[in-house]
């Protein structure tokens, strides 16, 4: 077959380089394949040596055109290969980080890349790395196969070498000699050479790939538990001071914490609508503004699996006011009618700078709208009796007639109009008439709540033409009594209470404690919700549920619907698990989740005094920016038992988190949890464990700088250790 020479130098062009046929052959064998040199402006100099020898044949010159195509073909192939695993390598590190284990890999050589069978039994990042190691398997066997599709052709080019004229066997036994044999030997080692480089790089990268799962896998398995170090903790302590400060009632702690689940990506349920729980979704639920329960599904969950329970109370001592808190003048003094919730109005309270908050259901448009108020300054006082009257100052004193705070003077209040004389066997009505309720509140107090809510209102929401009944002028507007109160509606109830307004603050020489009021309980509440957000974070592995439930009412005997002895926690367990079980009956089903599950009865404990050590039983008092402390007492008001204290224990140690123990004297009474209702009631395992704090029921108490950040840490440990720590108990 006949060739054009310039049709032939044209093609060659666009080709790599090839050693000279006519060269000797052992300088041949030593020669690589390589790109051909920059072309010249000669036609005839860009030819290859092989095409410019005139002693070779046709057929020739056509066998070492057609295997210079197929090399570059093959180098095409192979740098082809080389980008789509960078890519690939480049978006399996841009996923989730590897969660399972790594089975180990084969390391025998090239000759075993092509039986390789890796199972890597992960999720999220194992996926894309098993993803990753099948396109490379792929690739191999493509390689191999295009190398083996070019020994073919190549052996095909052989029989035009077998036949011919004399000339062309003439230059058939030439070529033999030093040409088509050693070009073809010469390019199957090279393609030979490649393929094996190739197969020792996709190993290197293979195993190095493998490491680094294995290192990620370990990292994100460490980071299900934070270390209980100092460093760890102290991060925690002025969030926890802030919350305190900014939160002074349980309806703004529970208001507040919504929002800090909203933020963290937890959806809120409503209890009177049906719930579509799914697996790997986190979900959260309120009652009566002051309970709050969350939750997060693992995504391996499966119906009749257990839950891990931190539960605990929220609401604190305090004084709240009467439903009718307007009473007589006395002496020129406003005074306000308080009644004591749980021991709030204790010495304590006397001489404090007291705020009013809580929250307020208003009347508009023909709908109840509920707001939440603070009036965050000293407008309160409970004043004491200088000592200088002697027997009259030391008291016992009545709660009723002589812990009655003062509001203020009454020739500073236009509006008022009681009176000593007035009399108080009038009804205090309730009904439709307008403004019934608000006449039976002190009137400069309901006037100072209708600003604060005017004043909290964002009214660029509002409609334009509200807004113009308002105010004139938009960017400055003085509160007006008489016709702003129109634009909030009518106050037809409230739920008000008394607090110091002194903000939480780190003190101590080296501000190493912490000093704020309602430390009993927000502590171990806020600790526990922020571990659930930190633990919901590692749910991919995860099996069962992991649960905060906080409740009010506590403090008097949780007999309420929001408190621990209603249906609250049982109610969303049973809908949870029930949704996740297609509706299934529910005995069998809670029957089995119950049994699975884990209880955390986390409540403040009493931290060792130093200047009443006789108060304390040996050896079980607790010490601050120590850890969380096992409250026990052999007579059943604490659950921790032997078992619960063992697995609780296991879990604290994966985060190396120190437990300490309380226990009381035997001649003294103890206090109560809601651990014994609450395990009673569904028969879970139990601990009572809680953070240690000072001068417990005072307005203000004390607890230590680093014990915020020791129980996020304690009970994170306990929400992702559990299911692993309950496998040993089997």
């Amino acid at each position: 077959m006949v060739r054009n020479v310039a049709s032939i130098a044209a093609l060659c062009e666009t080709l790599p380089h090839r050693p000279n046929a006519a060269q000797p052959q052992e300088q041949g064998q030593q020669e690589q394949l390589q790109p051909s040199p920059e072309p010249t402006t000669s036609k005839e100099s860009r030819l290859p040596p092989l095409i410019m020898n005139e002693n070779k044949s046709h057929a020739s010159q056509d066998y070492e055109m057609q295997l210079m195509l197929l090399e570059q073909q093959n180098k095409k192939r192979l740098l082809a290969a080389r980008a789509e695993q960078s890519k690939l390598l480049q978006e399996e590190r841009s996923k989730r980080q590897l969660e399972g284990n790594l089975e180990r890999e084969s390391t025998n050589g090239s000759s075993s890349h092509a039986s390789k069978n890796q199972k890597l039994e992960t999720h999220g990042h194992g996926h894309a790395l098993q993803d990753h190691q099948m396109a490379l398997m792929l690739l191999e066997q493509q390689a191999k196969k295009q190398f083996l599709m070019a020994r073919q052709e190549a052996e095909a080019s052989a029989p035009l070498f077998q036949s011919g004229s004399n000339n062309q066997k003439l230059a058939n036994g030439m070529i033999n000699q030093s040409g088509p044999n050693h070009e073809l030997a010469n390019a199957r080692n090279h393609a030979l050479k490649d393929y094996e480089s190739q197969l020792r790089v996709l190993d290197q990268q293979n195993k190095k790939r493998l490491l680094m799962a294995r290192q990620e896998r370990e990292q994100e398995k460490q980071s299900r538990f934070t270390k209980a170090t100092s460093d760890n903790a102290k991060q925690y302590a002025e969030p926890f001071c802030r919350f305190l400060s900014e939160n002074p009632t349980v309806f703004h702690a529970v208001a507040a914490m919504k929002q800090r689940l909203r933020d963290a990506g937890f959806t809120e349920l409503s209890e009177r609508d049906s719930w579509s729980i799914k697996r790997s979704g986190s979900y959260f639920v309120e009652r009566n503004g002051s309970a709050l329960i969350a939750f997060s599904v693992g995504a391996k969950y499966e119906s009749g699996n257990g839950a891990a329970v931190v539960a605990g109370h929220i609401d604190a001592l305090t004084a709240k006011l009467k439903p009718v808190s307007k009473v007589p003048n006395k002496a020129g003094y406003l005074q306000l009618g308080v009644a004591p919730y749980a021991g709030g109005m204790n010495s304590t309270w006397w001489d404090r700078d007291l705020g009013i908050a809580g929250r307020v259901h208003l009347k508009k448009d023909g709908k109840i709208v509920t707001k939440l108020v603070n009036l965050d300054y000293p407008i309160a006082r409970v004043p004491t009796l200088a000592p200088h009257f002697g027997a009259a100052a030391q008291g016992p004193f009545n709660p009723e007639t002589q812990m009655v705070p003062i509001l203020g003077l009454e020739s500073c209040d236009p509006m008022s109009t009681a009176s000593a004389a007035e009399s108080f066997s009038k009804p205090s009505l309730l009904g439709d008439t307008a403004g019934t309720f608000a006449k039976t509140q002190p009137p400069a107090l309901v006037e100072a709540i209708e600003e604060a809510i005017y004043s909290s209102i964002d009214w660029d929401e509002e409609r334009d033409d509200e807004r113009s009944m308002l105010s004139d002028d938009d960017d400055e507007y003085d509160y007006d009594y008489d016709e702003d109160r129109l634009a909030i509606g009518e106050i037809v109830n409230w739920e008000l209470e008394l607090y110091d307004v002194q903000p939480a603050t780190r003190g101590g020489l080296h501000k190493e404690l912490i000093y704020g009021g309602r430390i009993d309980d927000k502590l171990c509440s806020w600790a526990a919700l922020e571990a659930l957000v930190e633990a919901q974070r590692s749910d991919a592995d995860s099996s069962i549920l992991k649960v905060v439930g906080l409740f009010d009412d506590e403090e008097i005997g949780s007999l309420l619907r929001q408190g621990a002895r209603g249906n609250f926690l049982p109610s969303v367990l049973e809908r949870a698990a029930g949704s996740l079980a297609d509706h299934k009956p529910a005995s069998d089903l809670m029957g089995r989740t119950y049994a699975k599950s884990f209880l955390v009865s986390s409540d403040v404990t009493h931290a060792v005094n130093p200047n009443f050590l006789s108060a304390y039983l040996e050896n079980h008092a607790p010490h601050l920016n120590v850890g969380v402390a096992i409250a026990a007492d052999p007579n059943g008001h604490m659950t921790t038992d032997s078992v619960s204290t063992t697995i609780f224990q296991r879990c604290a140690e994966k985060a190396g988190a120190k437990l300490q123990v309380f226990q009381i004297r035997n001649d003294s009474r103890s206090g109560g949890t809601i651990g014994p209702m609450t395990s009673s009631a569904t028969g879970m395992r139990s601990i009572d464990a809680g953070l240690p704090q000072l001068s417990m029921h005072s307005i203000r108490a004390t607890t230590g700088a680093l014990d915020p950040g020791l129980g996020v840490i304690t009970f994170k440990a306990f929400l992702n250790g559990f299911e692993e720590v309950d496998k040993e108990f089997k």
